[in-house]
């Protein structure tokens, strides 16, 4: 393009290229946001007590289009049983407050499950 005897040089792949900047911007932020938490005792403890929720029936299975609820006491029972032998197997090596979760979790677990039962 010449304007006023002085050649202009545009550029015309910058609206392309900032395109491609924002959409690459955006994918890091949606995975910085999807990262898993970091790995802990209280993840896992609260790992197995939602899916021992799960299987009882009390939450709607992850990914289904509809809220199907998932019921199989069986898995529920066993994942109460991992919890009761990780309480087992680190008695006197938590926290208090880790001690607490372990401990809270396990009853309110075990109370459900008959509760669930008995229906």
């Amino acid at each position: 393009m010449v304007e006023n005897g002085k050649k202009i040089v545009t550029d015309d792949d910058w609206k392309e290229q900032a395109s491609k900047e924002k959409e690459q911007l955006k994918e890091r932020k949606a995975a910085a946001e999807r990262s898993l938490p970091a790995a802990s005792f209280v993840t896992l403890v609260n790992s197995l007590a939602l899916q021992a929720t799960l299987y009882m029936g009390k939450l709607s299975a992850p990914g289904s289009e509809e809220a199907k609820k998932v019921t199989n006491f069986d898995l529920a029972k066993h994942h109460i049983d991992l919890l009761s032998i990780l309480e087992d197997k680190t008695k006197g090596n938590l926290s208090e407050q880790e001690s607490k979760l372990l401990s809270t979790s396990l009853h309110e677990l075990r109370m459900l499950y008959v509760q669930e039962l008995s229906l």
